[in-house]
């Protein structure tokens, strides 16, 4: 087993992130991801990408390379990547060593043997739990049930305790094993479960903490008991709330609802995916970011609510605008410079048009207005001369404006929307926008007088 890395007394945390690349990943798998990644981060540790791969029908190279570029889209960066679908000869020897202590045993019912047995329980008002019939099979009876074609699943054999743990979420939290079924950790072709594999993978990478969703919270008492038989030190728990859909529904990465890739191409900014994923049903209020560090700053595990958190579309529509609104150029400059925005205009334009966007693309457009050819709408002849006599000299600042309209209005009477109403068609095309103030100047006394006269 890796060690943590040391700090003085301090032991820097070690966590994992752990999808399995059957799908793309939505929001509230990103909310797992940047749980784990602040916790590392704030304080000096390693954060894992572990892909759980051993579902080998549905996992698929797409999917875990989907998973790459959207968490890098949202700026988490794995400092250790692995997969599982590598590593089964770590498995197969921590198979033989719970063989060994006598903890994993074979099972031969069928499927509809056991449907058929837990109906019974019910029926008589008994806890639907696995009876442990296996055990008690010979080693003759064994042999008789291979020979007629069966093949085991194997399971751990749970000891009748109560498991507690200081949950990093939920504070002080128990289990009874004697209420749970001992789980199935191979299945009957002989390919392994969740359960085994990501414990296996914990104890080998040195994994201190393991931050998950609350829907684990019944596998945790399991794991505990593997780590203590397979001989290794107990990570420290925690079990955020989990995301629902506007519906009340939880979120699936298999119909696509609200994943990550399906955010980004429709321009949501990153930085309000983050804080959504991340603030949504704790007390700390989603609010707008500036970078990922400062959202790292906010976050709180002991914060978290107890209870699901509705996901909201719209609130994450506006968090995505104000969150927009708010950057500077030099967040930005590369994704303008993509857009061929350069030049000495690229920041005064940028800081003029930011507040009037919906996404990020709709830049381009106003970029057209600023340097680009346009439909206008013209002015009438007697206004379009009073408006051309007036036009001052360059050079232009963001006084031009007031300058021009000021004159104008002395020279037509003119005034309130009679006065800029006009002149924003003329020059923009556009009902609203920017201030004129500040476009005007990148506009240009060439291109005005141009659409003017148009």
């Amino acid at each position: 087993m890796t060690d943590p890395v040391k700090s003085g007394d301090f032991i820097a945390p070690v966590v994992r992130f752990a999808p399995s690349p059957t799908g793309r990943i939505h929001i509230g798998n990103a909310r797992t991801a940047l749980l784990n990644y602040f916790f590392a981060r704030k304080r000096g540790g390693t954060f894992i990408l572990r892909f759980d791969d051993t579902d080998f029908e549905r996992s698929t190279e797409e999917f875990a390379l989907g998973i790459e570029v959207d968490l890098a889209w949202l700026g988490v960066t794995a400092d250790r990547k692995f997969r599982q679908s590598e590593r089964f000869a770590l498995y197969d020897a921590a198979t033989e060593k719970l063989k060994q202590a006598g903890r994993l045993y074979p099972c031969y019912e069928t499927s509809e043997e056991l449907e058929r047995r837990r109906r019974l329980q019910i029926a008589r008002g008994a806890p639907p739990i696995y009876d442990r019939a296996a055990l008690n099979l010979s080693a003759e009876e064994r042999a008789n049930l291979e020979a007629q074609g069966r093949r085991p699943h194997w399971r751990f054999k749970l000891a009748p305790d109560t498991v507690r743990w200081r949950d990093l979420v939920r504070g002080d939290s128990h289990i009874d094993c004697a209420s749970l079924s001992d789980p199935v950790l191979i299945r009957e072709d002989g390919s392994y479960l969740y359960t085994l594999p990501s414990v296996v993978d914990d104890l080998e990478s040195g994994v201190t903490h393991i931050i998950r969703g609350e829907d684990h919270v019944t596998n945790t008492a399991v794991q505990i008991q593997l780590f203590e038989t397979l001989g290794g030190r107990v990570p420290q728990f925690g079990h955020h709330n989990l995301l629902i859909g506007a519906d009340g529904q939880g979120l699936s990465k298999r119909t696509g609802a609200l994943s990550i890739s399906g955010l980004r191409e429709a321009g949501v900014e990153t930085l309000a995916v983050a804080a959504m994923a991340a603030l949504t049903g704790s007390a700390i209020p989603v609010q707008p970011v500036r970078s990922l560090p400062e959202l790292a700053g906010l976050f709180d595990l002991s914060a978290i609510s107890h209870s699901s958190a509705r996901f909201d579309d719209e609130e994450l529509k506006s968090l995505s605008q104000r969150v927009l609104h708010g950057l500077s150029y030099d967040s930005v400059r590369e994704r303008l410079e993509a857009l061929d925005i350069v030049g000495h205009k690229a920041e005064p334009f940028w800081l003029a048009a930011r507040g009037n966007l919906a996404v990020f693309a709709d830049i381009a457009d106003w970029w057209t207005v600023v340097a680009g050819e346009i439909p206008t709408q013209p002015l009438d002849a007697d206004f379009r001369d009073a408006a051309l006599a007036a036009l001052p000299a360059e050079p232009w600042d963001e006084t031009t404006w007031s300058a021009w309209t000021g004159a104008l209005k002395q020279a037509t009477g003119r005034k309130g929307r009679d006065l800029f109403h006009p002149l924003r068609l003329a020059l923009t095309g556009r009902e609203a926008g920017p201030e004129l103030a500040k476009l005007l100047p990148l506009i240009g006394r060439l291109k005005v007088l141009e659409r003017l006269r148009a």
